[in-house]
């Protein structure tokens, strides 16, 4: 009882590291997708209104 009780409990906790993990990895990856774009179009706009 004790042992399947400590497995579920390690399956857990590996759940929601991965997830965790996932979330942090998506997060970073969405950050430096979504900032990168911005830039060019500022960019982009700035040399718009330049010319």
């Amino acid at each position: 009882m004790m042992e399947t009780f400590l497995e579920i409990i390690r399956e857990i906790t590996k759940g929601i590291v991965r997830e965790s993990a996932a979330y942090i990895f998506r997060k970073n990856v969405f950050d430096q997708k979504k900032t990168t774009p911005r830039r060019r179009k500022q960019k982009g706009g700035s040399r718009k209104t330049k010319n």
